[in-house]
């Protein structure tokens, strides 16, 4: 008797199912805060209060990479991904120095076409110097993960072709050259994407790309984060963290 049609087995494995979203913590500069109209600051206090908070809940802060791996393994339920945005010169100072303390990695977004200078792209608030050459350099020898955060900092929605592929491919290239390392990682300026956007990311090489909310386009290559900052006490973080998981949809390919 033959069997029915929709026992009969094909020799097709069944297509994976979505993941739930990994818990991805964006963080800018860590400093002095008192002059802050983008709430991009945080003082190494608070940060290293916030690290701690961590630990003491069995997790652990790590690269992107190191996140999304241990995730293909089946593994890395403790794991947060942590990342920081701009390339700011006082990660070196402030924040590398708290990751150590607290056995953290993390993941440091840069642009290789504004090392040395500031974050001009922001009308107002202070002027904040940016990494140089050697700054990315001294990062990824102490273990950090380097991504690109574009070439100048543009909104790539609104970028031309030509702007688009230097910001995205010119960018990969600079860096995998400055650090001698593959670049795996983007992270989309402003946070704004869209599926052009997101096409030139996975053309160019990227393994994987942050966002902050990419609602439908979420994927390896739009990754949803969590704003943190300064009003972030443990009390908040827990809530960020329980709510995180409640509300991110599966991404798929993960």
């Amino acid at each position: 008797m033959a069997a029915p049609v929709d026992s009969v087995d094909t020799g097709r494995l069944p297509a994976p199912r979505p993941g739930p979203a990994p818990w991805v913590a964006m963080y800018h500069s860590v400093g002095d805060c008192s002059d802050d109209p983008y709430r991009i600051t945080v003082t190494p206090a608070r940060l290293g209060r916030q690290l701690a908070w961590l630990r003491r809940r069995g997790l652990r802060g790590v690269s992107v990479a190191e996140l999304l791996a241990a995730r293909a393994r089946g593994e890395g339920r403790n794991l947060v991904g942590l990342t920081f945005d701009d390339g700011y010169a006082d990660f070196v100072t402030h924040a590398l120095p708290l990751l150590r303390r607290w056995d953290c990695g993390a993941t440091l977004f840069v642009l290789p076409g504004r090392l040395g200078g500031d974050n001009a792209w922001d009308p107002r608030g202070p002027r904040k110097p940016l990494l140089t050459a050697d700054g990315i350099r001294h990062a990824a020898a102490e273990g950090v993960e380097i991504g690109s955060h574009g070439l100048t900092h543009v909104d790539l929605t609104k970028a031309d072709d030509l702007t688009l592929t230097s910001e995205v491919a010119d960018s990969r290239a600079l860096l995998t050259e400055l650090t001698g390392a593959p670049v795996d990682g983007f992270c989309y300026p402003y946070g704004t994407i869209d599926a052009r956007a997101v096409e030139a990311v996975r053309e160019a090489g990227y393994t994987y790309a942050c966002a902050i909310d990419p609602g439908p386009l979420a994927g390896p290559h739009a990754l949803p984060r969590v704003y943190v900052g300064q009003n972030d006490t443990s009390w908040r973080l827990h809530l960020k963290h329980r709510l995180h998981r409640l509300r991110r949809c599966p991404v798929e390919g993960l």
